[in-house]
């Protein structure tokens, strides 16, 4: 296809932009890792930097000596998220399905129903009640997994578009002659057809249940239950108890030297880096899984 010249300085100033937007991007996270490699004394006196001046492993050193701890902690974040992801993505999709069947009597209503919870919550406290005194989650890995199950009523909304305007119910109806169960439907028809918008939830879901420390906050009490994401704001909190000198004169004079800000870095280099081995290989079902409305060929 032969492009004309405004078409072609569309795409040139296109990718130019593209390639500025995708630098202002990168340009925070490279100051964060450098920033984690730079002594705590060069950046306490120049501030952060991309050329600094003095070089450090302190704050790896730091983190080092709780390395069991940071295994159990990614071993927990590991799990929750992968076990979260999963069954938040069928119970999202077991509910989307029936909401995208127009000869389902109660779609409608079980839409403005999900549409609903996107504008009003109980709050926090009836949450907590409810979770801690009903289901008496507190204290366990649920507590980590079952109250985001079904946060956001808009990844249902996105499934069920999807699965209304890019499934052809001639398919489904096909299905249906052929003797195929609601079941058999779901499960070998409408899931195969729908990876895109499946990776792109997926995806959504997988980075909210890696970066959540609320329910941990609300619900655990017990370390060997914090993710990576708990352990690191844990690990902050007592530098800063230390670096405040409550924890004693001597104990507060020699914890000054504590490479606090350098750590704070290196933990969202430690929680990034995970992330960034993932989003690669679903990266080519973003677009097509949030594009709802692409007519199928």
């Amino acid at each position: 296809m032969i492009q004309t010249r405004g078409e072609k300085a569309f795409v040139r100033f296109s990718t130019i932009m593209m390639g500025l937007i995708a630098l202002a991007a990168f340009l925070p996270f490279l100051l964060i890792v450098i920033a984690s490699f730079t002594k705590e004394s060069s950046l306490l006196s120049e501030g952060y930097s991309f050329f600094p001046k003095e070089l450090s492993l302190d704050a790896y050193i730091y983190l080092k000596a709780s390395s069991y701890t940071f295994l159990r902690a990614y071993g927990v974040s590991f799990f929750v998220t992968f076990v979260g992801t999963a069954v938040g993505l069928l119970i999202t999709s077991m509910l989307a399905y029936p909401m995208s069947r127009r000869d389902f009597k109660y779609h409608n209503t079980l839409a403005f129903v999900v549409f609903f919870t996107m504008l009003f919550s109980g709050g926090v406290v009836p949450s907590y009640i409810m979770w801690t005194q009903y289901f008496h989650i507190n204290n366990t890995i649920a507590a980590l997994i079952i109250p985001n199950l079904l946060a956001n009523g808009f990844n249902v909304l996105l499934v069920r578009n999807y699965f209304k305007n890019n499934v052809p119910i001639d398919l489904i109806e096909s299905a249906q002659i052929d003797g195929a169960s609601e079941t058999r439907t779901f499960f070998n028809i409408m899931l195969p057809l729908s990876v895109p918008v499946l990776a792109t939830v997926g995806l959504f879901m997988g980075l909210a249940y890696w970066n959540d420390w609320i329910n941990a906050l609300y619900y655990v009490s017990k370390p060997q239950y914090y993710g990576i994401q708990n352990l690191l704001v844990q690990l902050m909190n007592n530098i800063q108890y230390l670096n405040s000198g409550q924890a004693g004169s001597a104990i507060g004079a020699g914890a000054v030297d504590l490479p606090s800000s350098a750590v704070r870095m290196a933990m969202a280099v430690l929680g990034i880096v995970p992330v960034l081995f993932v989003l690669p290989p679903l990266q080519k079902y973003l677009t097509r899984g949030v594009v709802i409305g692409a007519v199928k060929g």
